[in-house]
């Protein structure tokens, strides 16, 4: 199988959601990040996801490694206004470059020269709603500002990020709670609402300016974008209780009220848990997914495809060419300590070691 990158195929699609988890760890996975360097690569990560226009779902930063789940939304049609673009410029520049490009712009308008406006436009809109920019930005700028401050040089990372592509709904919910239950499986502690440089911490604890909003509007897209909700964090404290009975199952933790009879638990579930279930309340499915969070999971950064059987066999059918001929079909049935998912979620990679 080809070990170029996959990408979504339908990454320029309106409807349907381009989710990915990126890793990435630093060389020779050496323990190099404090707390200071967290708090300054989650600086980076926000000023990139509002220059860039893709979004962050969940994400974990922790001592040699990190997390991302990442949505790429299409270049709106038509690109963007010249507003939009100088606020993103913004982002990650001064105010005076700024304020240099909108007076090219606006010379270029008041010449009624719209090639040149869209040569302006293109200057940047390329590292826009893009994968490979977005990591790309991110990790040079990190690296730059980690070499400065510990007066070092050279490559910080590994040679090549991680990417999974992740299907909306269950398989992006249980995703993002895999990223934020890092510390809790490295041992760091037993509740994730503990760490602060997680997408529930930031969102339980306030983050860094006290309010956590981003980290929210994050989560509550990450278990519900499949029902059309977007990055609205107005929805945080509904949506919130599907991610910690998710969370509280991987951790063994009782989750609210539930009945028990001989043949499932069901859930006393609000509107939000309702549309969430596809078993008419029946949390089984969660059940057996939780049992696997409790565990590193291959698949997750390896399996190159992570979600239903169609949704894996979509992907597979629109990269055909990656494989011989002898292969039929992309869904492959999680193995090792990621079976108690199998027939819920499936991967393209058959991983037969170290599941």
């Amino acid at each position: 199988m080809s070990r170029k990158r996959w990408l979504s195929p339908w990454k320029d699609s309106a409807e349907k959601p381009a989710i990915y988890h990126c890793i990435s760890r630093v060389v020779d996975r050496k323990f190099v990040l404090g707390d200071s360097e967290r708090e300054h690569f989650r600086m980076f990560m926000r000023m990139q996801e509002n220059f860039s226009g893709c979004r962050i779902l969940s994400y974990c930063i922790m001592s040699n490694h990190f997390h991302i789940l990442l949505e790429v939304p299409p270049m709106p049609e038509g690109g963007i206004s010249d507003d939009e673009l100088l606020k993103r410029i913004s982002a990650t520049n001064s105010k005076a470059f700024a304020a240099v490009v909108a007076k090219e712009l606006a010379t270029a308008h008041a010449e009624k020269r719209d090639d040149w406006a869209a040569e302006i436009h293109a200057r940047f809109s390329y590292r826009m709603h893009n994968l490979s920019e977005f990591m790309k930005t991110l990790l040079q700028r990190f690296t730059r500002w980690f070499n400065r401050a510990h007066q070092r040089s050279g490559t910080l990372w590994e040679e090549r990020f991680k990417s999974v592509i992740v299907e909306s709904g269950i398989a992006a919910r249980t995703m993002a709670a895999y990223i934020d239950l890092n510390p809790v499986r490295a041992g760091m502690f037993t509740d994730p609402a503990e760490y602060r440089w997680s997408s529930y911490g930031e969102a339980i604890g306030g983050g860094p300016r006290g309010n956590g909003k981003k980290a929210r509007a994050g989560l509550v897209r990450a278990c519900m974008s499949h029902h059309g909700v977007g990055f609205e964090a107005e929805k945080w404290k509904e949506i919130s209780r599907i991610y910690r009975r998710t969370l509280g199952l991987a951790l063994e933790r009782k989750s609210g009220k539930t009945e028990v009879d001989k043949k499932f638990v069901r859930s006393q579930l609000n509107t939000a848990e309702a549309l969430a279930a596809k078993d008419n309340g029946t949390v089984l499915p969660d059940l057996k997914i939780a049992a696997i969070l409790r565990h590193r999971v291959r698949y997750f950064t390896d399996g190159a495809v992570i979600g239903s059987k169609e949704f894996v066999n979509e992907a597979f059918t629109a990269a055909r060419e990656r494989f011989t001929l002898a292969r039929k079909d992309g869904a492959r049935r999680l193995k090792g300590d990621a079976k108690g998912a199998a027939g819920i979620l499936w991967s393209v990679r058959d991983l037969r070691v170290r599941v």
